[in-house]
């Protein structure tokens, strides 16, 4: 697939367009295609999020790339968003975004997480911003379209962080993890470490699971959660 390229391997990561080299472009064309716009995009998702790498590089919208482009992508991801795997039938290379999907994805492999079991996390942090406090304060943490909220162990540049929330984030809630599960809330780990949750019916973490809230920028400190 890769020698039949027509000449593109390599061709994502030279040039800039926005201040953005092709790999950034690429990364992010591949977030919206595998979590959003596959259906749009006319391209075939598998109930478990897996699509063809072949059939997404011959869109239109990827055919700059190359198969060596994807793969480094997935490589050198630093929040491991994407897995590549081989179909167990024919051996073509599959590949999907590890979570944030909107579309419908029945079976992402996440592993559920048991009250008291070793990779039960006390607490988690849910990375926002401060101009949207004042509703989460008053309403919970909402996973709006998505199919889950993302939770990390801690906030990036922490150690073991490797995802979990976006590195502008200028507020960090806290979310009391043994308390929500006592309550029937469901939580999951995702192959790149993210903890998920849909929270309740509505889609929610209420505001009753908040341990604590963090404004972070320009300088940390602690917000009241009244």
């Amino acid at each position: 697939m890769d020698s039949g390229s027509g000449g593109r391997g390599g061709r994502g990561k030279r040039g800039s367009r926005g201040g953005e080299d092709g790999d950034v472009r690429l990364s992010k064309s591949l977030s919206y295609a595998l979590r959003h716009g596959a259906n749009q995009m006319g391209l075939q998702m598998g109930s478990d999020g897996f699509m063809f790498v072949e059939e997404l590089l011959a869109h239109p919208q990827f055919r700059a790339y190359s198969l060596k482009d994807v793969e480094r992508i997935v490589a050198t991801n630093d929040k491991k968003r994407f897995k590549l795997s081989a179909h167990p039938e024919d051996g073509r290379l599959l590949i999907r975004a590890s979570q944030g999907h909107s579309l419908p994805v029945m079976d992402l492999e996440l592993k559920p997480v048991l009250a008291g079991s070793p990779d039960c996390p006390a607490e988690a942090v849910h990375g926002s911003y401060l101009r949207n406090w004042s509703s989460i304060q008053q309403e919970g943490l909402s996973r709006m379209k998505r199919t889950h909220i993302h939770l990390a162990l801690g906030l990036p540049g922490e150690e073991g962080v490797i995802s979990g929330m976006r590195k502008d984030c200028d507020l960090a809630v806290y979310i009391d993890v043994f308390k929500a599960l006592a309550d029937g809330v469901e939580f999951f780990w995702s192959d790149n470490g993210v903890l998920l949750t849909a929270g309740d019916a509505q889609g929610k973490l209420l505001p009753k699971y908040f341990s604590r809230a963090l404004k972070l920028r320009p300088t940390r400190s602690i917000l009241s959660l009244q």
